[in-house]
């Protein structure tokens, strides 16, 4: 029976509990939590049906509709890091009718696929890391003394390199416990075999050890190894600098080495493929011991990955739960009684993006996906054209569709001083690595809402990105010369802002100054 507990996203969560995660960081918009909540839901009911009746359960896939800035995007931001399923944000405008010069549409489906291989292969990796830990302890003590593997290794490496032996030492730092070693390597003579003296040189050899001619080596390359050793667990040894010899995997999407339309993407492309026939680059760098043993432990965890597994759990992530948020579908929409060459490509992108969402079979190069299953949720302001301009079997594909409200004074005060990643407390902490302190009055606060929401009723409305540049031009000053404050507390109140923002306030074409 196939494994589902991998699927159970987003870690259990309740609609209610999603949209109180979502209000950490995004103002109002609660009906629109609220279906995303219920969509994703959704995923984890459909998951604990029986089979027959799981296969029928198709996602109700959302429209979003709202002018810029009011959150659209930030939903989607946020969800991707609540929920455990593999989640791709793309541009509508990005892709391009089969034919025309581009990236065609089943794209979207292999880079959720690669999300989801890239998401199994961490959490895999994650837990072969104790595993790991004690190979790239040894690959890394291997480096900091050439020669002195330990018997298990020696044994095994005796099998191909019979003819290496220790001799004597050499090392003469104070600093290191070890003084060093000499190292003799016996080239083979030519021939299918040996003479009766090389044949006899393993028994003498053999002879002298048990005589104690070479336990002497032996053991103090042991005692230093493990001297190392716990110098290395101790972080004595992490700016040694040492050579690693790296090897550099091709970076090639298999299923589109020519599918855009640009000469840079093309050429490396190109490159990627004959470094893909190559078999990879080797690559001999000097790093210090702290930055080899990232670079060893993922190369350890790459090597004890199991890549068929990661990929058949992946595909079944992405068949089951995956979600791909299309931003700007409606710069895809064509205005009714219109015609064009530009609106016949973006009609084109609306057809071919229909099978997509129905569902169909796409193939990448971790096998065929079907996208039966995967939830859609479609987003754009719709300020040019109206969801109707869609063409109408797309329309019926996104049957769920919620509008977003225009944000008002209320709601940006509240942005700007409640959410985790509010703008105040952005301000504070970056004037804070100077040695500024900011106090923000209510009334300031209070000020710059109204002027925001002022502005965007007399300008093009830009959302709660108003507050960025009303922000700026309130700090514009103070964040020049923080130096010269340093040690201070700034105290921003109305009559500050007023001061800051008077000439714009003089002004009846606001935009022209805010913009």
């Amino acid at each position: 029976m196939e494994k589902k507990e991998g699927l159970d996203a987003p870690d259990g969560l309740t609609p209610s509990e999603i949209v109180k995660r979502l209000d950490n960081y995004i103002i109002g918009q609660n009906k629109a939590k609220r279906f995303v909540a219920v969509a994703l839901r959704n995923r984890q009911r459909r998951i604990k049906l029986p089979e027959e009746i799981r296969e029928e359960v198709a996602p109700k896939n959302i429209l979003m509709i709202g002018p810029t800035g009011v959150g659209k995007t930030e939903i989607a931001r946020r969800l991707a890091k609540l929920c455990g399923a593999p989640f791709l944000k793309i541009e509508a405008t990005k892709y391009t009718e089969v034919g025309y010069v581009g990236r065609d549409v089943e794209s979207m489906i292999r880079d959720l696929m690669a999300v989801g291989y890239n998401m199994v292969k961490a959490e895999m990796q994650e837990t072969l890391k104790e595993k790991a830990g004690p190979l790239v302890e040894d690959r890394l003590l291997d480096l900091l003394l050439p020669g002195s593997a330990s018997k298990k290794d020696e044994g095994d490496a005796g099998k191909k390199k019979g003819d290496v032996h220790i001799l004597s030492n050499l090392f003469s730092s104070k600093e290191s416990p070890v003084s060093g070693g000499i190292i003799q390597i016996n080239v083979p003579k030519k021939g299918a075999e040996l003479s009766s003296e090389d044949a006899s040189q393993p028994d003498a050899e053999q002879g002298a050890a048990s005589s104690g001619g070479s336990a002497a080596p032996d053991g103090e390359m042991s005692l230093t190894r493990e001297k190392f050793r716990q110098m290395l667990r101790d972080g004595k040894l992490e700016d040694r600098m040492i050579d690693v010899t790296v090897h550099q995997q091709p970076r090639i999407s298999g299923m589109e080495v020519f599918g855009s339309g640009s000469m840079e993407d093309l050429e490396a492309s190109i490159n990627g493929l004959q470094e893909m026939l190559a078999g990879g680059r080797n690559r001999r760098k000097t790093m210090s011991v702290r930055e080899a043993r990232h670079v060893i432990m993922e190369e350890t965890l790459d090597s004890l990955t199991d890549r068929d597994k990661v990929a058949d759990e992946a595909k079944q992530r992405v068949e089951q739960s995956g979600i791909i948020f299309i931003d700007e579908i409606d710069k895809i929409a064509t205005k009714g009684g219109e015609g064009s060459r530009q609106d016949v490509s973006r009609e084109g992108v609306q057809r071919d993006i229909l099978p997509i969402v129905e569902g169909s079979d796409v193939n990448t190069k971790w096998g065929v996906v079907n996208t039966t299953h995967i939830l859609f949720i479609g987003a754009g302001a719709f300020s040019v054209s109206a969801p109707s301009d869609l063409i109408p079997e797309l329309q019926g594909r996104f049957p769920l569709r919620v509008e977003l409200d225009a944000l008002k004074k209320e709601d940006f005060k509240r942005i700007l001083t409640e959410p985790k990643n509010a703008l105040i407390k952005q301000y504070e902490a970056l004037l804070g690595t100077e040695g500024v302190t900011l106090n923000f009055t209510d009334e300031a606060v209070d000020r710059m809402a109204f002027i925001a929401e002022d502005v965007n009723s007399h300008a093009e409305n830009i959302g709660a990105r108003r507050l960025h540049t009303i922000m700026e031009s309130v700090l514009e000053d103070l964040s020049f010369e923080a130096d010269m404050h340093k040690g201070e507390t700034v105290t921003i109140d109305e009559a500050f802002v007023n001061d800051k923002l008077k000439g714009i306030m003089q002004n009846q074409d606001l935009e022209r100054y805010i913009l």
